[in-house]
């Protein structure tokens, strides 16, 4: 990792403490307030360099009723980091929400899944609209994201954004270097839990549609479609994605899909998956498809084996396996083994929780090159992780 040039306190800090105090005054019987401490230490080696971190948040939140029928969320963070010792402030959630009868409307910073789950996560800007009916739940939202801190957006639809990205924060050029890149996220998304004769199928369609405003010329869009179907002890679950990118000088179709099967018991969970990524396929958000190799579900397949079990009320543990396959749009990653095999990935961890406001997670694992073919001879890359989550109302 380089070394990180020091970075000012930021004067927003005390402004936003001051704004969130100033809003919660009146009635605070009327509201549930509290704060949530989450501390996080990491030791890793990245293949260059072996690194410790530490990264904690502070967030003041608060909750309350809207009139009759509506309900208000606000949660503040405060970012600190030892690499080097800085502080970066952020809006979590501000959101308003009302409900009547079947209709639902959201409006402000909000979160945002897509039912595959590796499109599109995290927090958002925008509205969404829902009906509840017999055939099932209709909703639709637009989202803007150029006003969320990069880090927690984690869009890296292009080589400039990856740069930006993990380019350290600078509060002499703070537009330049907070926020996430300028895009327009819209869904149309059907959600039905009851289909089938026992009406026990849950399905997911979705349309999304991203839209660039960065000036790089670079759009997309996603048709998804998910079920999932218990029988027993099991449960099956098939996901599929067809994408359209367009840019300045091209246009791509790609797609991604996947095949899961789990056993579960009230205590313990197996669950078995595989996912498979064109070369081409490109997701608006970053999302981590495992703990230490961690890459983006972007050209790449692979398949997973979890167990977890809960051995304690306050006790869990896990353990998680994948095997990575770099993909190729000409032909299926199984069939030239000689270049698409990325390796062997092992993590664990222990979960307690003796209280249901506090947590501690530990954590470990590597990933070994040298069980595929792509990168025999680069060092295996491993870290420890600790986190310590405390909720104080």
């Amino acid at each position: 990792m380089n070394s990180k040039t020091p970075r000012q306190t930021p004067k927003l800090i005390p402004l936003l403490i001051f704004t969130f105090y100033l809003f919660t005054s009146p009635s605070l019987s009327a509201i549930d307030f509290g704060f949530v401490v989450d501390q996080n230490l990491q030791y890793y080696e990245t293949g260059i360099e072996t690194v410790l971190d530490y990264e904690g948040i502070l967030i003041p939140r608060l909750s309350g009723l809207w009139g009759d029928t509506g309900s208000f969320h606000i949660a503040l963070g405060i970012n600190y980091e030892n690499d080097p010792w800085a502080f970066v402030p952020e809006l979590l959630r501000a959101d308003l929400n009302w409900r009547s009868g079947a209709f639902e409307f959201r409006v402000g910073r909000m979160s945002y899944m897509d039912p595959l789950g590796f499109i599109a996560g995290g927090l958002f800007d925008g509205a969404r609209v829902s009906f509840d009916v017999s055939a099932g739940t209709f909703s639709a939202g637009a989202w803007y994201t150029g006003f969320i801190y990069k880090e927690r957006a984690n869009i890296e639809m292009t080589y400039k954004e990856f740069e930006q990205n993990y380019a350290d924060l600078d509060y002499n050029d703070f537009m330049n270097t907070y926020f996430a890149p300028r895009r327009l996220l819209a869904a149309l998304d059907w959600e039905h839990l009851g289909l089938g004769p026992r009406e026990t199928i849950a399905a997911n369609l979705a349309l999304l549609g991203q839209f660039d405003f960065t000036g790089e010329r670079l759009n997309s869009q996603y048709l998804t479609a998910k079920l999932i179907a218990p029988a027993g002890r099991f449960i099956f679950d098939l996901g599929f994605c067809y994408e359209i990118l367009q840019n300045a000088d091209d246009f791509n179709t790609a797609y991604a899909a996947e095949l899961g099967l789990a056993w579960q018991s009230p205590v313990q969970r197996l669950a078995l998956l595989g996912r498979h990524s064109s070369e081409e396929f490109l997701p608006l958000s970053s999302i981590a498809q495992s703990q230490v190799l961690s890459p983006k579900l972007s050209g790449i397949s692979f398949i997973s084996l979890d167990y977890i079990a809960r051995f304690h009320r306050t006790l869990s543990v896990g353990l998680s396996s994948f095997y990575f396959m770099h993909s190729n749009s000409e032909s299926f990653p199984f069939l030239n083994p000689n270049e698409h095999f990325m390796g062997v990935e092992v993590y664990g961890g222990f979960y307690w929780s003796p209280v249901s406001d506090l947590s501690l997670n530990i954590g470990g694992g590597a990933f070994f090159p040298s069980s595929g073919d792509l990168a025999q001879n680069a060092k295996n890359l491993w870290r420890i992780d600790v986190n310590l989550i405390l909720s104080l109302y």
